[in-house]
């Protein structure tokens, strides 16, 4: 073996390493993303919950078929969905719920000409767990869900 070749597959060999390094951690996108939104309201942060993930992940295994944005009516948690007919990163997924607080009124604490429940459950205080997941449904569309603890969107209290 040669020593350019010897040294070329060295520099593969510690490349791939200092990926594994600084790989990211699960969820660390609709970690950051979420953050990001609640840090500017003033708001705790969120951390990461595998056992949210795992509901999320089983719950949208029931939607891969329609792609349908329905909600779950069994769950304890608080519970946010985007879908997109392409691919949707964490990123756009949440940009879409903090969107939603346009419609939001801060002193009526309602929704007035469109939808915010995405929004209200994104920044409220008492939630401090996430976890999310990602299915390609088999019209190429995306689906991604969220579920939050404790749940949020408490009929008459503020989200503050």
């Amino acid at each position: 073996m040669s020593k350019m070749t010897l040294a070329a597959m060295l520099c593969l060999v510690a490349l791939s390493l200092s990926l594994v390094v600084v790989g990211q951690e699960p969820g660390e996108d609709f970690v950051k993303a979420h953050n990001a939104v609640r840090e500017k309201k003033g708001e705790r942060p969120m951390f990461w919950d595998e056992e949210l993930e795992e509901h999320a992940k089983a719950y949208l295994q029931t939607k891969v078929e329609t792609c349908e944005m329905v909600h779950s009516t069994d769950s304890p948690y608080g519970e946010n969905l985007a879908t997109s007919n392409g691919d949707l990163t964490a990123e756009g997924a949440v940009a879409a719920w903090a969107a939603e607080e346009k419609f939001y009124d801060h002193k009526t604490n309602k929704c007035v000409g469109g939808e915010c429940r995405h929004y209200v459950q994104l920044v409220w205080n008492a939630t401090f767990l996430v976890g999310c997941a990602t299915v390609k449904c088999r019209n190429n569309w995306t689906l991604i869900g969220c579920n939050y603890s404790p749940a949020g969107n408490v009929v008459g209290e503020d989200p503050y």
